[in-house]
């Protein structure tokens, strides 16, 4: 007997979150077991909405407290699942100021801040690369003026454990 799967059950939703410390970078985590770099986020609970769900999981993943208000609504996208191959991701994905993160939690095995101005690194999970990182890169060209969706260009890609270093100083 055959049976069909519909695209909605293949159909991930997700919420993730845009963190940036004061040089721009993005923060991204890797979950155990896996080897693709991502926004912090993930499922949300019945009945809670796509902000509480992000703000939720940065504290289970980050240990950072969020106020789900506090959440600047970027977007909704969709790509391949990173982790989950015939599976297709829909992300509702926010933004805020990055908090000092100390280490990571739950399922995260690894922090790494990316600069996302210079060469991509090629372990990004699909959504991140290919629909979030161009919308932000759009929204930075507009001019939009928001310090959450601006970039700096720094050229690197830094990993961390511990909380994200102090900002260079300007000249």
């Amino acid at each position: 007997m055959h049976t069909s799967v519909s695209e909605d059950e293949r159909l991930i939703r997700v919420t993730a979150v845009v963190l940036r410390d004061d040089a721009g970078r993005i923060l991204t985590v890797r979950k155990r077991g896996t080897d693709g770099f991502m926004l912090p986020g993930g499922k949300p609970e019945p009945g809670e909405s796509a902000a509480e769900a992000g703000a939720r999981e940065c504290a289970e993943e980050l240990g950072v407290e969020l106020a789900a208000g506090a959440l600047e609504p970027i977007g909704v996208f969709r790509a391949a699942a990173a982790n989950e191959p015939g599976f297709e991701v829909e992300g509702a994905v926010f933004a805020h100021a990055a908090p000092r993160v100390a280490e990571p939690a739950a399922e995260i095995e690894e922090l790494r801040w990316l600069d996302a101005s210079g060469e991509l690194p090629d372990d990004l999970a699909p959504l991140l690369e290919h629909r979030i990182l161009p919308e932000l890169a759009r929204r930075a060209g507009a001019g939009s003026g928001n310090a959450d969706t601006r970039s700096e260009a720094r050229g690197d890609v830094a990993h961390a454990t511990l909380a994200p270093a102090a900002p260079e100083p300007r000249s």
